[in-house]
């Protein structure tokens, strides 16, 4: 080596920050679409109106307020039923999970007549950090499995 220069030996290399993150999201997303879980013939309708929506996001979130101040103004009509949960941070999706199951045990407690039509699961935008929870397996099983059709509303 001439003086000034450096060598180094590398054994291993990890990606790190948003590429960890895109490679983590694309192995999830490729494991559950060989499984078939995004095949539209799944997919279940949206009824056309709704009567009851469950709306799973942070009451204290911009998005609930959104959605809310929405319905007001287009659908009054319509009821809402929020099923609190946190959209970020550590365990967040784990609650996301917990709140469909429990809206969904939930809903068949109901009269066929009180039950909700749909689920809007959701948050506004954020880092890509902030949004990772609704990229979990185990959140999108749940969605999957889900008897109430499912909206996604989760934000850039």
């Amino acid at each position: 080596m001439k003086p000034g220069e450096t060598q180094l030996t590398v054994t291993s290399m990890e990606p790190s920050g948003a590429g960890a993150l895109a490679i983590a999201f694309e192995q999830i997303r490729s494991k559950l679409e060989r499984e078939g879980l995004f095949d539209v013939s799944l997919k279940r309708p949206i009824p056309f109106f709704p009567r009851k929506i469950g709306i799973i996001t942070s009451p204290n979130g911009a998005a609930y307020h959104d959605i809310i101040h929405v319905l007001s103004r287009r659908a009054a009509s319509i009821s809402s039923l929020l099923i609190p949960t946190r959209v970020q941070g550590e365990g967040s999706a784990d609650e996301i999970r917990t709140a469909v199951d429990t809206a969904n045990a939930f809903n068949l407690t109901l009269p066929p007549d009180q039950r909700m039509d749909v689920l809007i699961v959701g948050r506004g935008g954020g880092a890509a950090e902030d949004l990772w929870a609704f990229n979990e397996e185990n959140l999108a099983r749940a969605l999957r499995a889900s008897e109430i059709p499912v909206i996604s509303a989760v934000g850039h």
